[in-house]
């Protein structure tokens, strides 16, 4: 009776022409990476951010999500290569970014949920009349110029007018005395089916998704239209209630053209979002201050962890007898000031 590898060899021999290694299981998949330019995350991440794949930086505001994928950009247009930052907040700094060391040239900047006030700007002409520099006629008076008649003639009528600017009827509206007024006629109002401040949260929402929407729409478009290294969805801005919302099929599709691509993803989040699309989920914890001085800010603790990453790659093929150390999840860092320098 032959073997049991006897057997398994001859049944994908039989099977080769339709399925290839039928019955032995496909090697492990390990991806290149990427370095991030932080030496404690690229330790820890054994190289960097995975290529050709779909990584998602999750944390709060301030937390150094930003600080992290610049870093990271920073090294990929260094060696040349073109990058994107799909913007849905509207809080990318260029500046900022210039001063990390970001080509600006090879990065595109796409701002979503933007709206354009178009003005039109009207000139309009000013012109005096003719009128204005045309001298008056002399007339004759005391205030016309010259000799006239007596004062007196020209006051003539003034007592009138002063009698009807005191008379009854425009004293009376003065006076201490009440006046009747007609009374206003009562007024009813149906109530609104829909509250003013439902209005504005509806308006809120709608504003919110429009930049998504707007984001997932560019990053669709760049990732088929191909050509670029790192692709930088930033959804930090974004409440998790909104950002929960996208499909999960959004980012399947993603992680698919991301393959077939080989670019780097980057997705910021406050909310994971991706699920077990991202191969790399990483949770950023809020920085604090690193309160080496009392009276001098001198820099921040990041501090990073991994929630999820997938194809490992083992040093070794040989499996040990003893249980092996368990393996970092974290990482931390420190950002100083300029003024400070190294220490």
């Amino acid at each position: 009776m032959p073997s049991s590898n006897t057997i398994r060899v001859q049944v994908e021999a039989a099977l080769a022409s339709r399925i290839p290694s039928a019955l032995t299981p496909p090697p492990k998949i390990v991806r290149p990476t990427s370095a991030v330019g932080i030496a404690t995350l690229d330790e820890l991440l054994r190289g960097g951010f995975p290529v050709g794949a779909l990584t998602e930086l999750v944390g709060e505001e301030c937390s150094g999500r930003t600080s992290v994928v610049l870093s990271f950009l920073a090294r990929v247009t260094a060696s040349g290569r073109v990058c994107a930052w799909i913007d849905a907040t509207n809080t990318f700094h260029p500046s900022s970014a210039a001063s990390v060391g970001i080509d600006l040239k090879r990065l595109l900047w796409i701002r979503c949920g933007v709206q354009q006030r178009i003005e039109a700007q009207e000139t309009k002409q000013f012109s005096l009349p003719t009128a204005c520099f045309t001298p008056k006629a002399v007339t004759k008076g005391l205030h016309g110029g010259g000799h006239g008649t007596h004062p007196r003639s020209e006051a003539k009528g003034l007592s009138a007018a002063v009698d009807r600017f005191l008379g009854d009827e425009a004293v009376a509206a003065r006076c201490a005395e009440p006046i009747t007024k007609p009374r206003p006629i009562p007024q009813t109002f149906e109530p609104s089916l829909i509250p003013t401040m439902t209005t504005k949260r509806i308006t809120r929402r709608a504003r919110a998704y429009d930049a998504i929407e707007q984001a997932l729409r560019s990053a669709d478009l760049l990732i088929q239209t191909g050509g670029f290294s790192a692709i930088v969805l930033d959804l930090g801005g974004i409440a998790p209630e909104h950002a929960a919302r996208i499909e999960l099929s959004t980012w399947h599709r993603y992680r698919v053209a991301a393959e077939h691509t080989q670019s780097s993803i980057l997705l910021l989040s406050q909310y994971p979002c991706a699920k077990s699309s991202s191969e790399l989920q990483l949770r950023l914890h809020p920085m604090d201050d690193t309160n080496e001085e009392r009276t001098v800010f001198t820099g921040l603790n990041a501090r990073v962890q991994v929630l999820r990453q997938r194809f490992v790659q083992t040093p070794s093929n040989v499996i040990p007898m003893r249980k092996p150390p368990q393996r970092a999840t974290e990482a931390r860092w420190q950002r100083r000031t300029s003024w400070v320098g190294p220490r």
